[in-house]
């Protein structure tokens, strides 16, 4: 089982030492979730399946990819994912060249995490149509996968077309793997037949089931990542890879200030270990 650590749980000033924390104690990878920009108005800011509102419009958000990139120089081992990036609420050009950059700079250790995204607000600030970001994130999808693999790409589609361009450098991965996250039919289809895995909401070993057993009637992922904030004991991890699960995100501390020493008892009792070989 490889663990990951959710950098989005934490302050952002906690960050770098959570990170190089991670990167130290043998967890396998980081994530940092992704928005654009927050509206004012709060109308739309409601999350699925409840009322109120899910965002502070006075959060600071950052550029994940641009933060990872700084995160790859005080590591060296730890991979760096999105969970997850809006790939579509922009250009696939420049979705294309943050991952490309961050793959380069950290020495072929980028995961491009996508979803299509829950909050309206941003899309209509960003003037990008709300209801066709799942289509447009599958033709996103498309194009940035030909862009890191083909030497010269033209695109013609319902979204996106541009004339013949060259795009360099490639990145270091020869395949820099795509997950899908989001738990409606598209986005299991999306995990199912375009990427490279799944990425699920926060769940318990109860709770995903149902999300498998509807991914695997759709052929299955060839990799999946599972948010187990409630993780109870070690011996919880054999119940999750019985399951499929091939990586855990885990969220061992319920204070900022206790992250790093959360993650130093859960590597000891987990047996982690920095050697990329153990």
């Amino acid at each position: 089982m490889r663990f990951g650590v959710p950098l989005g749980l934490v302050h952002p000033a906690a960050w770098k030492d959570v990170a190089v924390a991670a990167d130290e104690l043998g967890y396998e990878s980081v994530w940092l979730p992704e928005h654009l920009v927050f509206a004012a108005d709060l109308s739309l800011a409601a999350y699925p399946s409840s009322s109120r509102p899910a965002i502070r419009p006075s959060t600071p958000l950052y550029d994940a990819p641009a933060y990872l990139c700084f995160l790859a120089g005080v590591t060296s081992r730890v991979r760096l994912g999105t969970a997850v990036q809006l790939l579509a609420l922009r250009h696939p050009f420049v979705s294309a060249r943050a991952f490309a950059t961050l793959d380069a700079v950290s020495s072929g250790r980028a995961i491009c995490g996508v979803g299509a995204g829950w909050y309206r607000g941003e899309w209509d600030a960003a003037g990008v149509p709300f209801a066709s970001r799942g289509a447009r994130l599958d033709e996103a999808i498309e194009v940035v996968r030909r862009l890191w693999s083909e030497p010269l790409v033209a695109h013609s589609g319902a979204f996106y077309a541009f004339p013949e361009v060259a795009f360099e450098p490639k990145p270091v991965q020869s395949r820099l793997p795509i997950l899908a996250g989001g738990e409606s039919g598209a986005a299991l289809r999306r995990a199912a037949r375009l990427c490279d895995g799944w990425i699920s909401m926060p769940h318990t070993l109860e709770t995903i089931i149902p999300q498998l057993r509807r991914l695997e009637a759709l052929g299955g992922a060839a990799s999946i990542t599972a948010h187990a904030y409630e993780l109870s004991a070690p011996d919880e991890v054999a119940s999750w890879a019985a399951l499929g699960v091939d990586r855990l995100i885990v969220r061992p501390w319920t204070r900022t200030r206790d992250a790093v020493t959360a993650l130093t008892t859960f590597a000891a009792d987990h047996n982690l270990s920095p050697d990329p070989s153990a």
